[in-house]
């Protein structure tokens, strides 16, 4: 638990959210009580306008009573939407976090309209006077970012009575955040909840003495929240896009209230742009790792636009929130170069140091699972593991582990030897990390060099008992295993819309991507070459998606056991291809 200020008195919150013990249910209705006594805002100080952005595809399946919250498919069948069973707490997020409104206001018909203001009124009647599972601050700072986005939209049409009670509810959340922002978790649920009370304040008539202290509290949080490298500790990509969005809808509310951006938020935008482009694919879509998804459609693009910050360089290492990117003609290899997050930041972080993901154009192709949070637990810890991703793994050992009892990252893989630059052959990575040094006596290396045209990728992988304490501890192993070594597997994790064979007589895999480009996997070393079932784990998805895995599997019998591969697009395939037909639904079910 962790002691925060919290006016004249301390309050103990979970370091988590704080919103689910009776203490925090009762404080929440005890403070809206009191915020619904504020004198409610005249209107606003401007017209609002719209800055999240919503996909007219969930709009159609909202319309038509089909609904994904969570990971879970809701199916309303007439009923009202705070009618059906919410068991999930992801469910619940998204559903009183009022992101749906965005879908509902992209095409902004008439059904979907009267849909957003049935909603929204139901729940001020519901949930307004602070009951229910709504009322952790960053949901209400959430919450009120869509309210006032889109208050043109819900109000078109209410009479005067409707209309006050939305002004009064907007007040009492603003109030509310001014004194309950300090119970969010520090990183995303913070941000959320202080840009939605500066967005808030800034907006209403009457509320302007909230401003500065919020866009203080603000300020301090990029300081504290976001590194040098423009990374949070998460080192979550798609968490990381939150963050900047947020930030550069802070920014852009304040010059357009007059006010000057203060320069703590404009320094952390500067910082974190750069990140995110290095951790952007060829096509667009963001690395996935710790727990990370692609990113909604569209959203880096809107927020890189509104933030006009010029590409720079990468950090002093040319490292990005930890990870390294190697960028040759239209092919991007994004790898994990750090070890994972530490504390409370690790406990969605993956096992996945130095794997890689590497996307051809529009097209992924080798990929890590993704995160399993939205399918259930057990698929959650699954997407977390090292045989996860397109790396290394020894027998029934991740890089990184926690222990029993605890979801937190305990024993973590270190990196060292870290080498980054470009040669003849193209941008290359080298590094290793010591993940089972101390269980195995061994240490995994790994070189990456994508050539200069992005046709070929040179990978180099061994299992390497460095100094004398490690042979000491391998050499160990072997004599209680009888010298039967130690088993590894070296994985590939394919896109699922790929279609892989394998050639030569199994001494090499055929890869057809979808645009028409062929790459072939070949490997020189000793181990066995195959292709085994994998997962593709996609938030949008109501099930995790069957793929395959290319894998070469070994037993480290020697102080060192290099293993050497390459992937390469075939001779014939052109230089460039056309691609145009992606065949793909903005919101797979």
């Amino acid at each position: 638990m962790t002691r925060v200020a919290g006016g004249p008195k301390e309050q103990i919150i979970m370091a988590s959210r704080g919103t689910g013990t009776l203490m925090g249910t009762l404080g929440n209705r005890w403070a809206m009580a009191r915020a619904l006594r504020t004198l409610p805002a005249r209107g606003f100080v401007s017209q609002p306008e719209p800055r999240s952005i919503g996909l007219c595809a969930r709009e159609r399946q909202l319309i038509a009573g089909n609904a994904l919250f969570g990971g879970q498919l809701v199916e309303l069948k007439g009923a009202p939407l705070w009618d059906i069973t919410q068991p999930d707490p992801g469910q619940a997020d998204d559903i009183h976090g009022f992101s749906w409104l965005d879908d509902l206001a992209a095409v902004g018909d008439g059904p979907a309209r009267a849909k957003a203001q049935d909603w929204l009124w139901d729940w001020i009647a519901l949930y307004g006077g602070g009951k229910g599972p709504g009322w952790s601050p960053d949901l209400t700072g959430r919450r009120l970012i869509r309210w006032i986005n889109h208050a043109l939209f819900v109000l078109s049409g209410r009479d005067r009575a409707q209309s006050d009670a939305y002004y009064a509810q907007v007040t009492a959340q603003t109030v509310f955040l001014s004194w309950r922002w300090q119970l969010a978790a520090p990183g995303l649920p913070r941000f959320e909840a202080l840009v939605g009370l500066v967005s808030a304040s800034l907006a209403l008539v009457g509320m302007e003495k909230l401003v500065a202290p919020a866009v203080t509290a603000l300020s301090a949080e990029c300081t504290r929240e976001v590194d040098a490298q423009g990374g949070i500790p998460t080192r979550n990509p798609e968490e990381l896009l939150e963050v900047f969005t947020l930030l550069t809808w802070a920014a852009q509310a304040l010059s357009e209230a007059g006010q000057m951006p203060p320069e703590p938020l404009m320094a952390a935008i500067e910082r974190i742009a750069p990140t995110l482009r290095a951790l952007r694919h060829a096509d667009g879509g963001l690395a996935r790792l710790h727990s990370g998804g692609r990113g909604i459609e569209g959203r880096l693009d809107q927020a890189l636009a509104t933030a006009a910050v010029k590409p720079t360089a990468t950090g002093a290492q040319g490292l990005a929130m930890g990870f390294a990117r190697l960028q040759g003609g239209r092919t991007s290899v994004v790898i994990d170069a750090s070890a994972p997050p530490a504390g409370q930041a690790s406990a969605l972080a993956h096992a996945s140091t130095l794997a890689f993901e590497l996307t051809s154009g529009r097209r992924p192709l080798i990929v890590s699972c993704g995160s399993g949070a939205p399918f259930g637990p057990e698929w959650r810890l699954a997407g977390r593991a090292t045989a996860s991703h397109s790396t290394l793994a020894i027998d029934g050992f991740s890089s990184s582990r926690f222990r029993p009892g605890s979801e937190l990252l305990t024993d973590r893989a270190g990196v060292q030897h870290l080498r980054l630059g470009a040669g003849e052959g193209g941008p290359f990575f080298s590094a290793s990390h010591d993940g089972w040094a101390a269980t195995h006596g061994l240490s995994h290396l790994r070189s990456l060099t994508l050539s200069s045209d992005g046709r070929r990728l040179i990978g180099n992988d061994s299992l390497i008992a460095i100094t004398e304490t490690q042979k000491t501890r391998f050499e160990r192993l072997m004599t209680e295993g009888r010298l039967a070594g130690v088993g590894f597997d070296l994985r590939f994790h394919l896109h699922p819309d790929v279609d892989a064979t394998l050639d030569m007589g199994g001494n090499a895999v055929s890869i057809a991507l979808k645009s028409g480009e062929i790459w072939v996997f070949r490997h020189d070393s000793g181990a066995v070459l195959s292709l085994e079932p994998s997962v593709y784990l996609q938030k949008g998805r109501l099930k995790p998606r069957p793929a395959r895995q290319i894998v070469l599997s070994g037993r480290a019998t020697e102080f060192e056991t290099p293993l050497g591969w390459t992937l390469a697009k075939a001779q014939d395939t052109a230089l460039a291809i056309r691609d145009l037909d992606r065949e793909e639904m903005p919101v797979p079910l």
